[in-house]
């Protein structure tokens, strides 16, 4: 009998040596995927592995149920590029695991400057994103300016704190995963429009099993029904999908803004007052509203460095495109 197999390129077998590398491509997409703004799946497409990525999420298929369903374990592994998945994933959360410690901490002590670099990371982002956009016609002007005012209304409607129930953060696992495998589109920021960024983070960070395990299930059912739906949505309406999701970024700026005032708070399960409505304050305001140090100089020096990473990141994507390009052209004589 033949055994079911849907794969189109069938996974090479790797020695321990050889993924080495995969884990270290993995801790440099866990590191992106840490920071709302710079996105994992650029990093994925910069260091070779994209496309193989891509086959493995979508090698998941009817013929992989098959081999689960008739407990051909060895062959599902084979099947789903396994040992690929399993040493990336292990990079990712690793830096993740690091990562979000670092974060968490200056989010806590030094809030505007961090929100200063982020801030030049969703700027440099719409901009990268934009500018792959050939022809601005009116259906795509009409889409960005959709994704304007449906990102501010995000930001307006959507409060500091949203509910932190499984039904919920199941959901925004599904959300962010969607945009973590898109190069461009950062997951971390659609944690932050959804209020739950440090939330995720600090779950991470205290190793509640519980939440990661919710969050890390909607994420796979996400990626395994959403990225399809994306990926045919950018096939067939590429232009108008990358002008809604560049108008997203830009209307929702207002979230990120490193200046704020806290107006409402709440006292969380754990006994810690929190943040519940925030209201965005200019530099020259903060300081006599808060009593706090506005840093105006190092937060524009933070915001500045953080669009030129965004930058380079994305002339590095540009470069390795161009090189296939030119690797798969016909040679002239």
């Amino acid at each position: 009998m033949e055994k079911s197999t849907e794969m189109t390129h069938a996974p090479e077998k790797r020695s321990a040596r050889a993924c080495i590398p995969i884990y270290l491509k993995g801790l440099a997409m866990g590191a992106a995927d840490a920071v709302p703004g710079v996105s994992g799946g650029t990093i994925a497409f910069i260091s070779g592995i994209y496309e193989e990525l891509l086959r493995t999420i979508r090698s998941f298929n009817g013929g992989a149920i098959r081999l689960l369903a008739g407990l051909e374990l060895t062959a599902f592994w084979r099947h789903v590029n396994g040992t690929f998945l399993a040493v990336l994933l292990a990079g990712i959360g690793t830096s993740i695991l690091i990562f979000s410690r670092l974060i968490l901490h200056g989010l806590a002590h030094y809030p505007v400057l961090i929100w200063s670099f982020f801030f030049g990371l969703v700027i440099a982002s719409a901009v990268v994103i934009g500018r792959k956009i050939p022809r601005w016609k009116m259906k795509v002007l009409l889409s960005g300016g959709t994704g304007i005012v449906l990102g501010y209304y995000i930001t307006v409607a959507v409060p500091a704190q949203t509910p932190t129930n499984p039904g919920f953060v199941f959901l925004s696992g599904m959300i962010a995963i969607c945009a973590m495998i898109l190069p461009g589109i950062s997951g971390s920021f659609i944690l932050v429009l959804l209020s739950k960024y440090e939330y995720i983070f600090t779950a991470i960070r205290e190793f509640d099993l519980f939440i990661i395990a919710v969050f890390g299930s909607g994420c796979a059912v996400g990626l395994l029904s959403f990225s399809h739906l994306l990926n045919w949505t950018l096939k067939r309406f590429h232009n108008a999908t990358m002008a809604g999701l560049t108008g997203l970024m830009i209307g929702s700026l207002n979230k990120i803004w490193p200046w704020k005032q806290v107006v409402e708070t709440y006292t969380s399960s754990s006994g810690k007052i929190k943040p519940l409505v925030e209201q965005n304050l200019l530099p020259g305001d903060y300081l006599s509203v808060t009593g706090h140090d506005p840093h105006l100089t190092v937060a524009i020096f933070l915001a500045v460095a953080g669009f030129g990473l965004v930058w380079c990141i994305e002339r590095l994507s540009s470069d390795k495109l161009m090189d296939k390009l030119k690797e798969g052209a016909p040679r002239s004589r």
